[in-house]
Formats: C-alpha cells, structure tokens, sequence
C-alpha cells in the first residue's frame, strides 16, 4: 500500500473517513480535473483498507441495518418466495458480487432453494416479481433504472432493500429496508462505489448464516489485493497500453470482478475491452483475437479449483498459439497449477484466504486489484479516469442524449 501513499498529498489522510453525500440529498457534479496522478481515483483505492474496517464494524453489529437486510431475505426464502439483486453499471456487478456472497451464506444457513438471483434493473423494472423480495445497489441512489425496478416491484407486492451511500437517496425513498455505507465516492471511475456493497453483503451474508463478519478479516483482504498489485500492475499495464482492445475472463465467484475490470478499463483508459466467462470465451470467440488483443484472467475462487485451473490452462494455450498479450490475476493457489510462460504480460497474484468464506476472499481480494491494475493502464494509456472522459464535450452531450427522454 506505501506505493499508493507515497503519490499523494501530505493533506490527503487515507485513514480518515470519506464526507457523505450532501444534506439536502444531490447527485455528484464532476471531479475537478488534475494535470496528472495522484488521481481521485488513486485516492479512493487508497482509503479502501480503512473503509473495509469501518463499514463492515459498523453492519456486523446486532440489530445493524444489514441485520435487518439479512432478516428480510430470511422471511422471504420461509415463504419460498424469490430474492432478487440488482443494479446499473459498477453497482450492477457489485450486485453481481453481493448475490454470490448472499448466496454462501443461504447455504450455510440451510435455506430453502437456491438463493438470491440477479437481473439488470432495466428489464426487471418491465417484469418484477409479485412476491419476495428485491435488493438495489445504487452508490448514489439516484440511478433511474434501479429505482424503476424498486418502484415497481412495490406496485406488484414485493418487498423492497437497497444499498446505498445514505437513506436520504431517492432510491432509499422506494426501499422498505436501507443499508447505508455512508462514505461517498469522490471520483466517477467508482471503486468505493463498488467495494461498499460488497462489504455490506458481507456483513448481511454473516447475519444470514450466523458468524458475524470481522472488521479486521476486511482491511486485510482489501489490503492484500492492493499490495499483491502495486509491483506487478505497471508492468502489466505497459503490455497491454497499445493494445487494439482487452478481453476479461473468468470464471466462478471471479465473474463480478471480470465484469468490474471491463467497465473500469473502458471507463478509465477508453480501451475496448469485453468480457467472457471462461468457457464462453473457447466457443466461437478466438477467430476474432490476435496478437493486439489483450488478455487478463481473473481466477481466485479457491471453490472447483483443480476444474478451473485445468480449463483456464487450456485458454492460456489457444491465447499463447495466437499471440494474445495474456495476464492474469490469481492466487497463489492458482498461480501454481498456471505456468508463467501462459502468462507473458505478468500476473498479480494475491494469497491465500483459508479463513475467509471462498466468495468473499476472491471478491474482496480482487476489488483492490483489478482497480489498482486499472489506475496503472490510466496512466500507461495517458488518460485521466476521474470524469470517465466527460470533461470532453462530445462524451458529456453523448451521456445527455442518452437521457433526453
């Protein structure tokens, strides 16, 4: 983590908590643009550690609103009845990430079925379900897409929860059940935006299944992630800078953070990129690849290891015959049964976690290093993720248009 503190200010303090969103309740206007790193990003990937430990103390208690989120999902699995997560964008996969670690814990607890489901918020909010329960992720809680399928989910009988930065949000207005993270994203290339609710599932996974989530078990993970990335991401960064476009694989309980990393890499570098699950990506996908495309696998979840590793090897071999520029993301678990010559573009590989649930010590591990990768091809690539390219005035009036209606 020095790596990251050493850039910035001596009045940035990565200990101390982030402001909330303002009273009354507003939307973010953009970031004030910088001449060059340290970035807002750089920043927010530097207070993850301390976020984890305060955010995560703060919902393990008893009685916490996640307690309340973790009860919600219990009465609606007694009446076999479906919980559905959801959100738009960074909050999409986030929700993505909160469903496996929901999911876990539904195991673990002996629920009935198969668990929380997820569904894009657009599409849910024109088919909501008429019973159970539907879980937002919205950092701001002001994404109109979400708060359409919360609205309407009301209007057809089911039950209402988001995650969101406070309950003072419009989306918290249409939520039965609010759990707050409280501490706001100070860039648009949101990575505060997408640990929060990880960490806030994590904690409702554990009043879910009945062991409180560890303040310290969080910073630790998140800080791995961070330090595991900031020798090896430059390095990676510099491989992949002048490729013609980047494709993600992964496969598991990795598949949030596979989806994340695209949208990060797009957001920050304007690199084309594209994701694919790990075996989707060996059917069909190939003849399209070559020696400008980039690669990055992303293969933590320590659960169906040997299977993973085995089909992940046989990618990194058709990449390999085709010149791709491959890299990964792995575990040292992983990185052992991966030879490093499938690899030619580098690797970040974080440790072990026995201690954590498997979802959540690959999705806490690798927020921090896909965004730390991420900055690093921001840089390479001479780009400034904070205003996710709208301080240029064509992608500022492409985002109007998109919401002319």
């Amino acid at each position: 983590m020095l790596g990251l503190l050493r850039e910035l200010t001596p009045s940035f303090d990565p200990e101390a908590p982030l402001p909330g969103p303002p009273d009354p309740w507003t939307s973010t206007s953009m970031p004030a643009p910088r001449s060059g790193p340290p970035y807002a990003m750089t920043e927010m990937i530097a207070v993850e550690p301390g976020l984890a430990e305060r955010l995560v103390r703060t919902l393990a208690q008893p009685g916490s609103q996640a307690a309340a989120l973790a009860g919600a999902i219990r009465e609606a699995a007694s009446r076999g009845e479906p919980v559905v997560v959801t959100g738009c964008g960074t909050s999409e996969h986030a929700a993505l990430g909160l469903a496996e670690l929901l999911r876990h814990a539904w195991r673990s607890a002996g629920l009935p079925g198969r668990g929380p489901v997820t569904e894009q918020a657009f599409e849910l909010a024109l088919d909501p379900p008429s019973a159970g329960l539907v879980l937002g992720v919205s950092h701001e809680g002001g994404t109109a897409a979400t708060n359409a399928a919360l609205a309407a989910a009301r209007r057809t009988g089911a039950g209402t929860a988001l995650v969101t930065v406070t309950g003072r949000s419009p989306g918290a207005a249409l939520a039965d059940v609010v759990v707050e993270t409280h501490e706001l994203d100070q860039g648009w290339c949101h990575v505060v935006g997408y640990l929060s609710p990880l960490l806030a599932g994590w904690a409702t996974a554990g009043h879910l299944a009945g062991q409180a989530a560890d303040p310290a078990a969080a910073r630790h993970r998140v800080t791995e992630g961070m330090e595991a990335a900031l020798p090896a991401a430059e390095p990676i960064a510099a491989a992949l800078a002048d490729a013609g476009r980047l494709l993600v694989i992964a496969s598991g309980a990795d598949r949030p953070a596979g989806r994340e990393l695209v949208l990060k890499v797009e957001e920050a570098s304007w690199l084309p990129s594209a994701y694919r699950d790990l075996e989707t990506f060996l059917h069909g996908h190939l003849p399209a690849t070559g020696p400008d495309t980039g690669l990055v696998l992303v293969l933590t979840d320590p659960t169906a290891r040997a299977e993973r590793v085995r089909r992940a090897r046989g990618a990194l071999r058709a990449a390999r015959v085709l010149g791709l520029r491959a890299a990964a993301i792995l575990t040292a678990g992983t990185a052992d049964g991966i030879g490093p010559e499938l690899t030619p573009a580098g690797r970040i590989v974080l440790p072990e976690a026995p201690d954590l649930d498997p979802p959540a010590a690959a999705l806490l591990g690798t927020a921090t290093a896909l965004q730390v990768l991420t900055e690093r091809l921001a840089r390479a690539r001479g780009t400034n993720p904070d205003p996710i390219r709208r301080d240029d005035e064509r992608y500022r009036r492409a985002s109007e248009a998109a919401e002319g209606d």
